[in-house]
């Protein structure tokens, strides 16, 4: 039987390690038969990815904070790949000092620090990805509940999420014409690298599973799955949508 992704190439922007909801993605969309291709900033991040990843060919280093290298890593994978049917992006940052205490002690610098990686990259990366991306073709983001609630703690975040969310919008009306879907994933809080980086993330972690309507965390599969459907040929109805994948924390 043909898999849900048989014949589909997707790039996946944000693996940090095997715990990340990015890999979870990746996995899934692997077990549904997509080609995966994957994008680092650094050379250490690289050195992380390749124990995930042995083969180098597929691993293309991308600083989202720089046009040039954005534009430089799409022209790679265009060489190498050819067109390319869906992007990932589970891409954020913000400095760990922005994330505690009152939002009101957010620095000038760090609060568009957070605004330019965590938002405004998905729209650098749709601006220079159109080009190798099909018709018909899906970029799916990453978001959190933080973008509608005040956590505590995610404080610019929380603001930058908020902007992400908009732009997917914005995105999915504009790109359209090219047969590109935009949405975002709204994923339950779970023990990755990003959150740790949040103060108290304990205390979120827990505040989130007594919330979800049967006792337990979202999974980075769980997440996998949902991002899967919306890079597939099922979810050709849904455009600048934000889907939740947090076992119903939302709806309390």
């Amino acid at each position: 039987m043909e898999k849900l992704l048989s014949g589909k190439k997707i790039l996946i922007m944000g693996v940090a390690n095997k715990r990340s909801i990015a890999w979870g993605c990746a996995q899934s969309m692997l077990d549904n038969g997509a080609e995966l291709i994957f994008t680092y900033q650094n050379e250490r991040l690289k050195k992380s990815l390749l124990r995930l990843i042995p083969d180098e060919q597929r691993l293309i280093e991308c600083d989202v904070a720089s046009d040039s290298s954005i534009e430089n890593a799409f022209n790679i994978i265009d060489q190498r790949f050819g067109k390319i049917d869906g992007i990932v992006h589970a891409i954020a940052y913000a400095n760990k000092e922005e994330l505690a205490g009152d939002i009101m002690n957010s620095s000038r610098e760090g609060y568009a620090l957070a605004q330019d990686i965590s938002a405004f990259s998905l729209i650098a990366v749709a601006k220079y990805g159109v080009a190798i991306l099909n018709n018909p073709a899906s970029i799916v983001t990453l978001t959190y509940f933080g973008s509608e609630r005040a956590i505590p703690n995610y404080n610019v975040m929380g603001v930058a999420k908020a902007a992400l969310e908009a732009n997917v919008r914005y995105l999915a009306r504009d790109m359209a014409k090219y047969g590109v879907r935009v949405n975002a994933i709204s994923a339950g809080a779970i023990k990755t690298l990003a959150v740790t980086g949040v103060k108290d993330h304990g205390d979120l972690l827990r505040l989130s599973e007594e919330r979800t309507v049967d006792g337990k965390s979202v999974t980075t599969s769980e997440v996998g799955g949902a991002a899967t459907f919306l890079v597939s040929d099922l979810a050709t109805g849904v455009v600048g949508d934000t889907i939740y994948v947090d076992k119903g924390v939302h709806l309390i």
